[in-house]
């Protein structure tokens, strides 16, 4: 059942138009509690989401609703091994990766958590040996840089947590991630780095993906230019189910790194993906990062709705997207550190729940993934902060409070979280019609407030805090998933760009044909200004 045929819904409906006009701030002073209401913590995080237009009666509909939907059955379903990715015949089981190696992890009736601690304990070596200078290149020269090659969940992933756990990283090893075809990229960061003291990882499930591919060939060519066709097995290892083909690249067995097709690509930092994670951090950072998704694992199976942290995130959402017509949701991380945490995020909730399909293959007739955007603070106040106080379209903000940020000298950490904290409470109370200075002015420096926000606040950025925090946003999308009865499991969407790029690249070689005159016009500029000196 999706969440407009359950009764509550219409009681959620209702009670829109009961609360019309209330403002967030008259909540506040109606109820001196509602902090302690309207907050939740556990495993390091605390979760803030009473400056949202939501009382008490609200949160019990939408709780309702969840348990009408039969949330937590699909909860268990998905920790089961039910095979949710109805489109693909598939489980998704990335917890597994972060599970306990004492845990039975069952698919298909055989118990996959050994094949699973395998690979684990293969990548925590290699890292080991990476880190310490026992692996080195092909002329004995121990590696200095890293650069990973994947694109999606193989480059977003590990990139956003090195960034984040920078702290912690290795200073005798450089980290790289290049996903984008432009040759620029791959260019650029080989003249950083030299073949002597380079390893390549080359991060595609298929071993077939256009752009990584491209930038892997790039890169053997590089090395078998400087050192040789055998120096290859010494600076490649390869992240992927397809043995075969990274043997033929050149790539060693042992040096192969796989994980099973149960793991979607943005859900696989946790395992294999992770490796640059792992030699940036060390075996035991690791460890803990899995901790953190694990111990939100346990929450998320173990807690009721209403204390559920992922499941009260994902009402939230879902009561401002599909009941107060909230357009898109903003990823507000007040620490350098996690600032490529909204683009990640951007990938998790988009690529997931960026359907209109519903599970019988009906139309979805009800919205579905907000667009996800953001940037650290405080440079998003010099940016769009504009938007989200006086702008016409209704956005809920997501801020990350780390109270004592890495690298924190003096009054830094104190200042930016003073700034975060602020906009909050900026954006809920506004500014009213009347504001000081002349006249004629004040309909241009009124704020209307009533913007609705949530706040996370952790201690410090540990990879414990960063692991739960992930995993809080990855069991808050499967939940909005389930409400809206859509498989965030499956990325159909992104099929038919790719294939009609090799139709484009046929044409751009030869003849253009079968296309409209727009496309035929611009790839005909394209051969023209590509043949002419």
């Amino acid at each position: 059942m999706h969440f407009k045929d359950a009764p509550a819904y219409k009681l959620l409906a209702k009670h829109k138009e009961f609360l019309g006009d209330t403002k967030i701030l008259d909540l506040f002073k109606d109820n001196p509690g509602r902090f302690d209401e309207f907050s939740r913590e556990d495993c390091g995080v605390l979760f803030d989401f009473s400056k949202n237009l939501i009382d008490r009666k609200t949160l019990g509909f939408l709780i309702k609703m969840a348990e009408q939907c039969g949330l937590s059955a699909q909860i268990r379903d998905l920790f089961d091994g039910v095979k949710l990715n109805f489109t693909e015949n598939r489980a998704a089981l990335h917890m597994a990766l972060r599970a306990l190696w004492s845990d039975t992890i069952m698919l298909s009736g055989r118990n996959i958590k050994s094949e699973i601690q395998d690979a684990a304990d293969r990548c925590a070596s290699f890292a080991d040996k990476v880190r310490s200078g026992d692996f080195r290149g092909a002329t004995g020269t121990r590696i200095l840089d890293v650069v990973n090659i994947g694109i999606g969940g193989s480059f977003l992933g590990p990139k956003m947590a090195v960034r984040a756990l920078s702290h912690l990283k290795t200073p005798l090893v450089n980290f790289h991630f290049v996903s984008n075809m432009d040759a620029a990229e791959i260019g650029e960061t080989l003249k950083k780095c030299s073949p002597e003291s380079t390893l390549f990882i080359v991060s595609s499930k298929t071993f077939t993906t256009a752009e990584t591919m491209a930038n892997a060939r790039d890169a053997r060519a590089w090395v078998v230019a400087k050192l040789g066709a055998e120096a290859v097995k010494h600076h490649f290892a390869a992240v992927s189910s397809n043995a075969q083909l990274a043997k033929e690249f050149g790539v060693d067995s042992k040096l192969i790194f796989s994980f099973g097709d149960y793991v979607g690509g943005r859900y696989s930092m946790w395992g294999p993906i992770g490796l640059p994670i792992e030699i940036a951090i060390g075996s035991e950072n690791f460890g803990a990062f899995l901790a953190g998704g694990r111990a939100i694992d346990e929450h998320f199976k173990n807690k009721p709705l209403s204390e559920n942290i992922p499941v009260l995130m994902a009402l939230v959402s879902v009561w401002n997207n599909n009941f107060l017509g909230t357009e898109a949701e903003v990823v507000l991380p007040y620490s350098s550190h996690l600032e490529h945490l909204p683009s990640y995020l951007q990938q998790l909730v988009m690529e997931s729940n960026g359907k209109s399909a519903r599970r019988d293959g009906s139309p979805v007739p009800y919205e579905t993934s907000p667009v996800i955007f953001g940037e650290a603070g405080t440079n998003g106040q010099h940016s769009f902060y504009q938007l989200l106080h006086q702008g016409t379209r209704r956005i809920l903000s997501d801020f990350i409070i780390v109270a004592r940020p890495p690298g924190d000298a003096g009054e830094h950490g104190l200042e930016l979280a003073a700034n975060g904290i602020a906009q909050g409470e900026a954006l809920m109370r506004g500014t009213g019609a009347n504001v000081a200075g002349r006249e004629k002015l004040s309909p241009f420096k009124a704020t209307p407030g009533n913007r609705p926000s949530n706040t996370f606040l952790i201690e410090r950025i540990t990879p414990a805090t960063l692991g739960a925090i992930i995993a809080m946003f990855e069991h808050k999308t499967f939940v909005e998933a389930m409400l809206w009865e859509i498989n965030p499991f499956d990325q159909f969407g992104v099929e038919l760009g790719k294939k009609l790029a090799l139709d484009v690249m046929d044409s751009l070689k030869g003849k253009n044909e079968g296309h409209d005159s727009s496309t035929a016009a611009l790839i005909e500029r394209v051969r023209k200004v590509r043949q002419s000196p």
